[in-house]
């Protein structure tokens, strides 16, 4: 009579455990998947996690989810679900949507910020005009979504101001647009979250130096030497920017636009800096000379070079700007109308424009069949020594086409009492924008100048 009582309770309890185990794998029922956008500090989850979600409370505004094994060890609870608000959490349709969403939000998962400013605006759209839909009290904490492309803001001079626009989340819930110049940006993992941004190691004047110089591409250094600007080729917005009260380094070249979210700045040796959080690191060659250096993407160690220049970058363009113009001057005084027995009538506005009457002999080996005989002259070339004894200068002619600038034609001239002297140079001949040597057979045209 034991032994069968002993078989039924045997038997009783095997069903309860296929029971328990049944309605224990079915306690959760997944209602979609979620992409955190916020970090939790219990269990201290960090934003960009997918977790799965059970439930919705819309009375309380909140999502239950699951929570990954990896974080419940660490958790002061038997429970294996928690509630998020909804503001804080991004529902998807299935988990494959959500990680896919949280790929491309890898980038900016770890990235807070701190406002620097009382009555910092965020806007419903990345513009300074645009509406704001909330205003952050200073030293109050944001959630960085996304790097977005929007309208530079100004300063009160017109001036545009550095920074970026953000894709912004505030802790209660409201979403729009920040620009970042008033924000100190920091990485944050999991847990609480605190201001963890620390500035570079005190005390150390290269660091001053470093960041309280504007740095520009090396090349822009070997032109002013050279006294050879390419006014294409040099603007301000090209730089190294590291902004350290903000965590935040750039790189803003032609070919190259990356930003760096970096916690400190350290220093690695003599004259050397890594900044922490980020695959960057620099090194003064000389007190002109910085080296930077960055991985991307898990690809070779890359190395760029800059410099700080004698003056600032605008100052330098309006020095080339106002040498263009004297020359052009010269060569306006003289004429403005020149004409050529063989090759027609060649007059310039003050505008700096042409107009090229009657060059059908130049057709097509100088002058393109389809040019309009107008367009506008550029006095960006320059000149070997040797060259210089000869002649006063070179320009060229960007001829307009049927449907805009058709091609670019560039000549030796001299200034002489009567008239003016050209030459024809062949693209071949120059090296960048300086003109090497004079054709094999030259091209020469002389305009007399038109008196009334």
């Amino acid at each position: 009579m034991i032994q069968g009582n002993s078989r039924i309770l045997l038997w009783i309890l095997a069903v309860l455990g296929i029971v328990l185990v049944f309605f224990g794998s079915c306690t959760h029922r997944v209602l979609g998947w979620g992409l955190l956008l916020w970090s939790i500090e219990e269990p201290p989850i960090p934003a960009g996690t997918v977790l799965p979600v059970y439930r919705e409370s819309k009375l309380d505004q909140v999502w239950e989810v699951g929570i990954p094994e990896t974080y419940r060890s660490v958790f002061s609870k038997a429970e294996d679900s928690v509630k998020i608000p909804f503001s804080k959490l991004e529902l998807m349709k299935n988990r494959e949507a959500a990680e896919k969403q949280a790929a491309a939000f890898a980038q900016f998962a770890r990235i807070y910020g701190e406002t620097l400013q009382n009555g910092l605006p965020i806007r419903e759209a990345p513009d300074n005009s645009a509406k704001r839909v909330y205003r952050l009290r200073e030293g109050e904490l944001i959630k960085v979504l996304s790097l977005v492309e929007g309208t530079p803001a100004l300063s009160n001079t017109g001036d545009p101001l550095p920074g970026q626009w953000y894709q912004v989340l505030t802790e209660d819930g409201n979403r729009g647009y920040c620009f970042s110049y008033r924000l100190r940006l920091f990485e944050h993992a999991g847990g609480p979250v605190q201001i963890v941004h620390e500035t570079a190691e005190a005390e150390d004047p290269d660091i001053e130096k470093v960041l309280s110089q504007t740095w520009s591409p090396e090349f822009y250094g070997t032109m002013i030497a050279l006294k050879k600007i390419d006014l294409a080729e040099l603007s301000p917005q090209w730089r190294f920017v590291p902004v350290q009260e903000k965590g935040i380094a750039h790189i803003y070249l032609p070919t190259l636009d990356k930003t760096f979210f970096y916690t400190a700045i350290r220093a690695e040796g003599d004259r050397s800096w890594r900044f922490e959080g980020a695959s960057l690191q620099m090194r003064l060659r000389s007190d002109t000379t910085l080296e930077v250096q960055f991985t991307e993407n898990g690809s070779a160690l890359q190395t760029l070079l800059f410099v700080a220049l004698p003056s600032d970058v605008e100052d330098i363009i309006r020095q080339e700007t106002a040498r263009r113009d004297r020359l052009f001057r010269n060569i306006y005084t003289l004429g403005p109308v020149f004409r050529s027995d063989n090759y027609g009538t060649l007059s310039f506005s003050e505008e700096g424009r042409f107009s090229w009457i009657g060059y059908e002999r130049l057709i097509p080996w100088v002058i393109p069949p389809s040019a309009q005989g107008r367009g506008a002259l550029s006095m960006g070339l320059f000149l070997t020594p040797d060259l210089q004894t000869g002649y006063d200068g070179a320009f060229s002619l960007y001829l307009d086409g049927p449907s805009g600038p058709e091609q670019v034609v560039h000549f030796l001239y001299t200034l002489e009492s009567r008239g003016l002297r050209i030459e024809y140079v062949p693209q071949g001949n120059l090296d960048g924008v300086t003109v090497t040597q004079r054709a094999g057979s030259p091209m020469i045209i002389y305009f007399f100048k038109v008196t009334s």
